[in-house]
C-alpha cells in the first residue's frame, strides 16, 4: 500500500448476508461526519514566528476547510465536518484526503503533508449496522517525498441513509433465505401458508363432505 494511503477497517460482524452482490460493492447513500481534533510533530515551514495551521479536507468533489491555529509541537482544532456520500459508486473510490496548509503572508498557504484515508471499511460496517462511530486515532502526515513526519488525529462517523438500510434489510434476508436453500423466500412462505392451511381439520372435513356430497350424486344419476 502507498504511504499515504490509509484504509479504515473497523471488525465487521460474521453474519452479513450477501456482500458480493451489486448492492454491497456499491454506496447506498449516507453521511460522513469528520472530527478534526489535532496535529502534532509536524513540519514547520515558515522561518520567523510561530507558525498557523489550517486544514482542507477533501471527498469526492466537495471540499472543507478549517479555521486557523497556532502552535508548535501540538496544534488544535476540535472541529466537525459533515460530508454527503453518493446515492452510487464503488466502494474503493470513497476517500478522505486532508492537506494541511501553513499560512503565511503574501500567499494562499505552504504545504505541510497530507493524509489519505480510504473509507471502505468503515461504508460497509455502517451499511450493516446502519451506523458505525470510529474514535479519533493518530493518522501519519506524509511529505512531499513519501516520507512521514507527525500525525494528525482524526475521528469518522458513518450513518448510512434510513431508507437505503431497510432496503439493505430486505436484500439481507432475501440472501439468508436463498442461502438455507429457500427458507423463507416467498415462494417457500406461499407453500408454508397452504401446508398450514391444508393441516387444519375443519378445511379437510369440509373438503371430505363436498367430495361425499359429489359421488352421491354420480351414483343418483
Amino acid at each position: 500500500m502507498h504511504a499515504t494511503e490509509t484504509d479504515v477497517q473497523p471488525p465487521l460482524h460474521k453474519k452479513q448476508g450477501r456482500q458480493n452482490n451489486s448492492f454491497f460493492s456499491s454506496v447506498m447513500g449516507g453521511t460522513l461526519e469528520v472530527l478534526l481534533v489535532c496535529a502534532e510533530g509536524i513540519r514547520h515551514t515558515n522561518i520567523v514566528g510561530k507558525p498557523t495551521y489550517y486544514v482542507i479536507l477533501e471527498c469526492r468533489d466537495q471540499v472543507h476547510q478549517s479555521k486557523t491555529s497556532r502552535g508548535h509541537e501540538e496544534v488544535f482544532w476540535n472541529e466537525k465536518f459533515t460530508f454527503e456520500l453518493p446515492e452510487r459508486g464503488t466502494d474503493d473510490e470513497i476517500y478522505l484526503k486532508l492537506k494541511i496548509m501553513d499560512e503565511e503572508f503574501f500567499s494562499r498557504g505552504a504545504f505541510v503533508g497530507q493524509t489519505t484515508i480510504f473509507l471502505k471499511g468503515i461504508i460497509v460496517e455502517g451499511k450493516d449496522k446502519g451506523i458505525i462511530e470510529v474514535k479519533p486515532a493518530p493518522y501519519n502526515v506524509v511529505l512531499d517525498d513519501d516520507t512521514f513526519k507527525g500525525q494528525i488525529s482524526i475521528g469518522l462517523k458513518y450513518s448510512a441513509n434510513a431508507a437505503n438500510l431497510k432496503i439493505q434489510q430486505i436484500e439481507r434476508r432475501q440472501g439468508e433465505a436463498d442461502e438455507n436453500g429457500g427458507k423463507g423466500s416467498v415462494g417457500h412462505s406461499i407453500c408454508s401458508s397452504i401446508a398450514t392451511f391444508w393441516r387444519n381439520p375443519w378445511w379437510r372435513f369440509l373438503f371430505r363432505s363436498k367430495k361425499s356430497k359429489s359421488r352421491e350424486k354420480q351414483k343418483r344419476n
